[in-house]
């Protein structure tokens, strides 16, 4: 079976853990990964990696130029970089290779370029890319809907160095159409890595839904099942949320 071609931007401490996991997947190749500086003198991320053989070439902003896409082809590419990521795409991928970003947080002109490369080719974007997490934002939409006047609240619990608000807490709270200032409670304790629960309140029960990432591994998961999501795809934009959705639409009886 061919296998598919990845090629992944950012290699900081999430990039790293999200090429080991495609590494490890028998139905990707690791193509090449972009990084914005040489940090080390290791030529393929699979030797950073700890591997002993030769996967995923290294290259670094700096060396990328208008022959790169033709001379390093892939089926997809993975954004785990920056905001400002984007404006790269034109020197490293074809107009119309999927795109799966999960980039946290997008400039408003980084986000209107992505959205321009959408009317080309699939793009997938997903801030928090985790299966679990999108799993429980489609699991409380049905659960507001069956429960309308439930009282709602949002727990987020991370490293204890965290100042802000959890991002992904937020995202939640804005699918539910809650305030995020009145309806997101923040713990911030030890090492916890993240965990987000949502709590309904109903006469006589609770229900709560539950989601812990115990490595961010977790995040190359959800970026193989986005990739295997996308592929063959129209063009236009889509999220986690939105494929998962079709999946619980598609397996619910209808009585």
């Amino acid at each position: 079976m061919k296998k598919i071609r990845i090629g992944l931007l950012g290699f900081g401490k999430t990039g790293k853990l999200v090429a080991n996991e495609f590494i490890k997947d028998e139905a990707f190749s690791l193509s090449w990964v972009v990084r914005k500086t040489a940090t080390d003198h290791h030529d393929y991320a699979s030797r950073v990696l700890g591997y002993e053989y030769d996967c995923g070439k290294l290259f670094s902003v700096e060396e990328l130029d208008h022959n790169f896409r033709m001379e390093n082809p892939v089926d997809a590419l993975v954004d785990f970089s920056s905001s400002d990521g984007v404006r790269l795409y034109k020197n490293i991928i074809g107009e119309k290779v999927p795109v799966i970003t999960a980039i946290s947080n997008y400039e408003p002109a980084d986000l209107d370029l992505l959205n321009s490369i959408a009317e080309h080719a699939p793009v997938l974007y997903s801030p928090n890319i985790t299966l679990g997490i999108n799993v429980l934002m489609v699991a409380a939409q049905i659960i507001q809907k069956i429960a309308p006047h439930a009282d709602i609240e949002i727990v987020e619990e991370h490293f204890k160095a965290k100042s802000e608000v959890s991002g992904t807490a937020k995202r939640i709270a804005g699918v539910l159409d809650l305030n995020p200032k009145t309806h997101i409670n923040s713990i911030r304790v030890g090492g916890i890595v993240g965990r987000h629960e949502i709590i309904f309140g109903l006469p006589n029960q609770t229900i709560r839904l539950s989601h812990e990432s115990i490595s961010r591994a977790a995040f190359g998961q959800g970026a193989i099942f986005a990739a295997k999501a996308i592929l063959g795809k129209p063009p236009g934009m889509y999220t986690m949320e939105n494929i998962i959705a079709k999946m619980f639409e598609q397996n619910i009886p209808v009585y």
